[in-house]
């Protein structure tokens, strides 16, 4: 049965619970030393400081007031290699006792919304290593091998997050949208509008305006007395 969960921005008092969370995915990992250190006190300070990274973010999974589940996740801004903005999930987790009641795809679906929102059209994720229930999750969910990470394309994401809650949701944009959004967005940002109204006015050749035809001091005279 799924519960009512919740999914927020992560405020600094939530830092303590993510940090045991953050304990219990290395215990599960295969290669939990790799993953994050053991110190909960030493993870407070690395969960914060990943807030301060551009485009670095936090959502937490809540039910009843309780965390039972994260995500780290960060906005990539266009490189030299790459003109595309892309989603990155760092890490996605799930308390053990909470598993199979929503909080997954209430967590995902975020990074769905969030993805949407500044114009990604793709996502990228790297499971926790040796979890293949995660991985199975992933799979699931349209996330395909890429180089050691798995990654879905934001609008197949959705759409398939949507087929799995049984089409509760709101029906999500189609790629086609996401694609000109971003290239408007795209070319706006670089060159902006132009205007070319002052440019083709400067090329009309101007006619030569006829000499005024004298006027006689009589007309003058009676025009001033007819008025």
């Amino acid at each position: 049965m799924r519960a009512l969960v919740d999914v927020r921005p992560a405020v600094p008092s939530d830092l303590p619970l993510l940090a045991k969370l953050a304990v219990a995915a290395r215990h599960e990992s295969a290669t939990g030393a790799q993953l994050c250190a053991a110190d909960e006190e030493r993870l407070v300070k690395q969960l914060a400081a990943l807030t301060a990274v551009p485009g670095g973010a936090i959502r937490v999974a809540v039910h009843e007031d309780e965390p039972v589940g994260f995500l780290l996740v960060r906005v990539l801004e266009p490189n030299v290699f790459s003109d595309e903005r892309s989603v990155y999930i760092e890490a996605l987790y799930v308390a053990e006792h909470f598993r199979r009641r929503g909080a997954g795809h209430a967590l995902l679906t975020a990074a769905g919304d969030l993805a949407d929102s500044v114009g990604a059209l793709d996502v990228y994720s790297v499971p926790l290593p040796g979890s293949r229930g995660v991985q199975r999750f992933l799979a699931r969910l349209g996330f395909a091998p890429a180089a050691g990470h798995r990654t879905v394309p934001t609008a197949v994401l959705q759409r398939k997050l949507v087929a799995e809650n049984g089409g509760s949701r709101r029906q999500v944009r189609g790629i086609e949208d996401l694609i000109a959004r971003r290239r408007k967005a795209r070319i706006e940002t670089n060159s902006g509008p132009v205007d070319l109204r002052a440019f083709q006015a400067s090329l009309v050749v101007p006619q030569e305006t006829p000499p005024a035809t004298p006027v006689a001091p009589s007309s003058l005279g009676s025009e001033h007395q007819a008025g």
